[in-house]
């Protein structure tokens, strides 16, 4: 059960920092470089719920991964 936990929490967080990273990418038609872009969301602490998020998925799959 706190496998299954593991995973949803991970994936709400995964979800949510995906989600973030695509809405700042609404700042690149209005002029804004890839590299700013990138300096913009590592500074930005809602982005790093993606990776940490995703993390916790293969972390969840990777300890138990037979479903049993």
């Amino acid at each position: 059960m706190g496998y299954l936990f593991l995973f949803l929490m991970g994936f709400g967080l995964a979800v949510t920092g995906g989600v973030t990273i695509i809405a700042y990418m609404n700042f690149l038609p209005v002029g804004v470089s890839w590299a700013d872009y990138f300096i913009f969301i590592a500074g930005r602490p809602e982005c790093y719920f993606l990776p940490i998020g995703m993390l916790l998925i293969a972390i969840s799959i990777l300890r138990f991964p037979n479903g049993s």
